[in-house]
């Protein structure tokens, strides 16, 4: 999706490779891997330190790991915050339940993927740039971005664009 809008991409899976970047995005996955991941690799803190001062994107699980607070966790879960928002894991259903709907975003509408997606409960301080139904599923935090849907799947570039465009600022400060 990156190289598609013009954008180098690539994987951050050290310390030293996240030094490397200006951006990153947290993708789908599942959220207690990632933790544990994470965790094995020792890169929880050098991911809390980046996303306190580098624009950094969540999709699906990236947004559970970036939420302040996540309901349904799993004991021993460690998550990295950024985004003060409450979350609730596989709110949308398990993976039977996934579907593709067409969510509101940047005054327009795209269609996106919702695949076992946690749901926003709670927005705190937050602005919410995407809406599915009038609820929220896509905020905004200072540089932090966080969305329950995969946008990549549908090839629909409107999220990549905003992120990048925060990128952009955020480098010429």
């Amino acid at each position: 999706m990156l190289e598609s809008l013009g954008v180098r991409a690539s994987k951050v899976r050290t310390a030293a490779e996240l030094g490397d970047v200006d951006a990153l995005i947290i993708p789908g996955g599942e959220s207690t891997a990632m933790s544990n991941l994470a965790k094995s690799f020792g890169l929880i803190e050098p991911l809390r330190d980046f996303v306190k001062h580098k624009p950094t994107l969540g999709t699906c699980a990236g947004l559970i790991m970036l939420s302040d607070e996540v309901d349904g966790a799993i004991s021993g879960q460690e998550f990295l915050g950024g985004l003060p928002i409450r979350t609730s894991r596989n709110a949308y259903g398990g993976q039977a339940h996934s579907f593709e709907a067409q969510i509101e975003i940047a005054g327009g509408h795209a269609d996106v993927v919702f695949i076992r997606a946690p749901k926003i409960l709670d927005t705190k301080k937050t602005e919410v740039i995407a809406t599915l139904n009038g609820e929220p599923v896509g905020v905004r935090y200072g540089n932090i971005f966080g969305a329950s849907f995969h946008p990549e799947i549908t090839k629909n570039p409107i999220l990549h664009s905003l992120f990048i465009d925060a990128v952009k600022k955020h480098k010429k400060r």
